[in-house]
């Protein structure tokens, strides 16, 4: 896998990182290999999973007493805690199933030491088995962690997941996680009412989703910035974008593509 500047990812750099607290007071990481933030620091770590991902994808499934959910990639856990979090706060009747494909060793084990927020304080025992082992199982809760490039093991996933978090590292670093191809993956792996959120609102992630057959949304909440929400089957009471009207507009506009960076 390469990177847009078409330089191969650099695992010297990969243990190069730097705690940084972020708007709402919860931590994330700087990347020095990415050249990025885990998070954005405008908008807040848990702000941005709570707001930009989990809130909204439980919302649009709300019906549902199981979720399997695709959290793309693990990072910090982030996402994943947060929806542990989510659940645990609102006392939601379901169980979850989580994979998430991450490609740092180093940085999940890591994580028993790490300074989460307050909010994850009852997950310690969850954050510790994960960091140690890269699953965790209990009646209610099944977590996988994929070990390798999210590129090799998400295509050799048969499951089909009702949600999936699109939270890699931006196009611009890690272009490869937001290709026609990739998405494409991804479009095979939802369910018939299956639903993606992304931090992304960036022309060519929409271009990408779109033509593999997504509806896009626009996702506005003032706790943080826009974001986006993409389905195969329509959605209600949320803001479409016409994408028609967006690739009139924009003639010069492209999705990313495999065979610009491989």
């Amino acid at each position: 896998m390469k990177k847009s500047n078409n330089q191969p990812y650099n695992p010297t750099l990969r243990s190069h990182k730097e705690s940084v607290v972020t708007h709402d007071g919860s931590p994330t990481l700087y990347s020095h290999e990415f050249r990025e933030h885990y998070h954005s620091t405008h908008d807040g770590a848990l702000s941005e999973s709570l707001h930009k991902h989990i809130i909204p994808a439980f919302a649009l499934n709300a019906h549902k007493k199981h979720l399997r959910i695709l959290d793309v990639c693990f990072g910090l856990g982030y996402n994943t805690l947060a929806t542990l979090y989510y659940i645990q706060k609102h006392q939601l009747d379901i169980s979850v199933e989580i994979v998430s494909p991450e490609f740092d060793l180093e940085l999940i084990g890591s994580l028993k030491d790490f300074h989460y927020p307050k909010e994850f304080e009852n997950l310690k025992e969850t954050i510790i088995t994960l960091s140690k082992e890269l699953t965790y199982h209990n009646p209610r809760v099944d977590i996988n962690i994929l070990l390798g490039d999210a590129r090799e093991s998400i295509p050799k996933l048969t499951q089909k997941f009702d949600i999936v978090y699109q939270d890699a590292f931006s196009p611009k670093t890690n272009p490869l996680l937001w290709t026609c191809e990739y998405f494409a993956d991804i479009a095979r792996l939802l369910t018939n009412d299956g639903i993606l959120t992304t931090y992304s609102t960036a022309i060519a992630t929409r271009l990408a989703l779109f033509e593999n057959g997504f509806n896009i949304y626009l996702l506005q909440n003032k706790a943080v910035r826009n974001a986006t929400i993409a389905s195969l089957n329509p959605l209600h009471n949320i803001k479409k974008i016409d994408m028609a009207h967006k690739i009139a507009t924009n003639p010069n506009a492209k999705p990313l593509s495999d065979k610009d960076y491989l």
